[in-house]
């Protein structure tokens, strides 16, 4: 049989979210919501939490990895 390198994502929680994105706890989750007031602070790219319990949510590692590559190289495209 061959053996299949898998790991299991890796659930980031919301001040690790914060750490790793230098974004705050508003603007966040204002990235996930649609506003009519700041239409500029939705972003359709940012990555959807997942439930991880009845109050608690969290983000997959490697999903805020490429959002934060995809950042990287939009900016550096700009230039």
């Amino acid at each position: 049989m061959a053996s299949e390198n898998r790991t299991a994502p890796s659930i980031l929680r919301r001040r690790q979210v914060e750490a790793r994105t230098g974004l705050s706890r508003s603007t966040i989750y204002a990235r996930l919501r649609r506003n009519p007031k700041s239409p500029g602070d939705y972003d359709p790219t940012f990555p959807k939490p997942v439930s991880i319990g009845v109050k608690a949510v969290g983000w997959i590692e490697s999903e805020i990895d490429d959002w934060l590559n995809a950042q990287i190289q939009k900016s550096r495209a700009a230039k």
